[in-house]
């Protein structure tokens, strides 16, 4: 059974043609996502513009490609129990690097660099965006100098999450030598000028603003990229940004098109471009604040544990939040047939979602009933319930600044009017709230909200490390520089429990019913995370752009070696 889960695993060699091309022969490819990039370390944000824009430059052991199979990078292969990569006990994984990969510098890429890279996550005093990556992973060693062990802290039948996909990229152990715990922050010039293995260097980094790459020299395969140098440009909106491609022809690809289908449409009559798009794992939600996020207590307790929030650690008012959304609406609205209504923060792949469908029909007045039952009425008249200690349901509804989700807030603030909660709405640059800066109070980790509003996914098939994410160790706060998954601030020594039974449970059926409890817990058992619709990626590429091949399970950029242009 165990050497099931493992199967799918095998090492798939990214074989292409040979070409006798040069390498940038195709000059110039501009690419916008119109939510600026505001760093270049996934480890330091978990803003997809962040890890997105970094994938071209730093590359994982292994990422996913366009069918979710693993397939290797820096690696040699993917270890298997077949290869002996994997322990019989499978508590260790045993990676080899390829011996033709170098960083951009020349130096290069050894095995030390892999443990460093576990370390910089790892170290005392630092925030990691993606520490559920390492999640029982006990120790990392250099065998020799192109190969690095992983030992897990117990049998760990899924051993790919450290070091893989976008998320997991290999830092360069010279470059981030002395930003280690605390001082990771302050590396200015390793966060937005990394050294990489990727098919393109940073040539000039402006913050919320604009990123220029040229070609590796030093890229393992002579004939790529087809592209000397890339503009990665940030600001405007998706409306902005899908006329760039689809009417004007000013951009080469756009990201994150989220716009209402009939506009789209429109604009592809401009004959510029084409939409790329295909669904995965990416779910608009709202996200409830369990602290207490008033501007009114000291800074430092301001949503932390320290603060449990006054009403939203309530389950029926949770509940009635959830309820008193009519999801096919925000459907309609937002994304027509790249769009489907949905109780799930894991809506795929079939094996781990669950068949959650009751929030899917609107109930205003069971809403009212659950609010009543917790003991909020509008004793004075005003709208507004409140309880006998005078607590009033007032929200503040935070997201990033988008056509589509006002759309949303608008018709969610009515619908939570409706039931006697007051609704403020507020929107921030999707630059800043998806951003990792520690001194912002707009970021979504930070979450000086009740209720914030996005989407997010997680990389390849299997969503342990992404179901991982909801354990104390990861909560932001002000000692880790508001680093971490654990938005909502989940305390829960049952879910706790469940993280670590899926760690050491091979079986994949097993594996399936306990994502699924664990995606029951957190949505319809507790509404924590209230999700609203599974969406299709949706972006936009010129006609003259090729090679592109639409990724749900890893960056979108994840073959960026192999785009190039095509005759018209």
């Amino acid at each position: 059974m165990t050497r099931a889960v493992l199967l799918g695993c095998a090492a798939l060699a990214l074989a292409q043609p040979a070409l006798a091309q040069e390498r940038g022969r195709d000059g110039q490819l501009n690419i916008l996502y119109w939510q600026a990039v505001s760093i270049l370390n996934p480890y330091l944000s978990a803003g997809t513009k962040d890890i997105e824009a970094a994938s071209l430059v730093l590359e994982p052991l292994a990422r996913y490609d366009e069918t979710g199979t693993l397939v290797p990078y820096i690696a040699a292969d993917i270890p298997t129990l077949e290869n002996g990569g994997v322990s019989e006990d499978l508590t260790t994984i045993t990676w080899t690097i390829r011996p033709d990969i170098t960083w951009s510098d020349g130096a290069p890429v050894t095995a030390e660099d892999v443990v460093f890279t576990w370390r910089y996550c790892t170290a005392e005093g630092g925030g990691c965006a993606q520490a559920a990556k390492f999640q029982g992973v006990a120790n990392v060693e250099a065998v020799d100098d192109k190969t690095v062990r992983v030992t897990f802290d117990a049998p760990t039948p899924f051993p790919y999450q450290p070091f893989t996909g976008g998320q997991g990229p290999i830092l360069q152990a010279a470059q981030f030598a002395d930003c280690l715990g605390a001082a990771a922050p302050s590396c200015t010039e390793a966060n937005t000028m990394p050294i990489g293995t990727g098919p393109f260097v940073v040539t000039e980094f402006r913050p919320d603003d604009v990123v220029s790459f040229a070609a590796n020299e030093a890229y393992r395969d002579r004939s790529k990229p087809a592209f000397a140098t890339v503009t990665f440009k940030g600001g405007g909106d998706a409306a902005a940004a899908a006329r760039a491609v689809l009417e004007t022809g000013e951009v080469d690809y756009a990201w994150n098109l989220q716009l209402a289908p009939d506009v789209l449409e429109g604009m592809m009559g401009g004959g510029q471009g084409t939409i790329e798009s295909a669904f995965g794992t990416l779910v608009e939600r709202i996200e409830v604040n369990l602290t207490n996020p008033s501007p009114d207590l000291p800074e430092g307790e301001r949503s932390t544990i320290a603060q449990p929030h006054p009403f939203l650690t309530i389950p029926e008012v949770r509940e009635a939040l959830s309820i008193a959304i009519d999801r096919q609406t925000l459907v309609d609205v937002g994304y027509g047939p790249a769009g489907r209504p949905t109780c799930n923060l894991v809506p795929a792949p079939p094996l781990f979602a669950s068949d959650n469908t009751a929030c899917l029909t609107q109930d205003l007045d069971r809403a009212r009933s659950l609010l009543e039952g917790a003991g909020f009425t509008d004793a004075d008249g005003d709208g507004v319930r409140e309880n006998a200690d005078g607590v009033r349901l007032s929200v503040v509804y935070l997201t990033s600044t988008n056509a589509v989700r006002q759309d949303f807030q608008a018709l969610v603030k009515d619908w939570w009017e409706q039931i006697g909660v007051e609704t403020e709405l507020r929107n921030v640059d999707p630059g800043v709230f998806f951003g990792g800066d520690p001194a912002s109070p707009d970021t979504f980790q930070r979450f000086y909200a009740d209720v914030q509003m996005f989407a997010n996914n997680f990389e390849g098939t299997d969503p342990q490390a992404y179901l991982a994410a909801y354990t104390v160790d990861k909560i932001p706060s002000p000692e880790n520089g508001w680093q971490g998954e654990n938005i909502n601030r989940v305390q829960s020594p049952e879910y706790e429990a469940l993280v670590a039974q899926l760690a050491t449970t091979g079986d994949p059926e097993e594996r399936g019913a306990l994502a699924r409890r664990m995606n029951d817990y957190l949505t319809v058992d507790n509404n924590i995370i209230i999700p609203l619709v599974d969406r299709g990626r949706v972006s936009g590429r010129a006609n003259s752009l090729g090679g592109v091949v639409m990724n749900t399970w890893d960056s979108e950029l994840w073959n960026i070696a192999d785009w190039h242009r095509v005759a018209q």
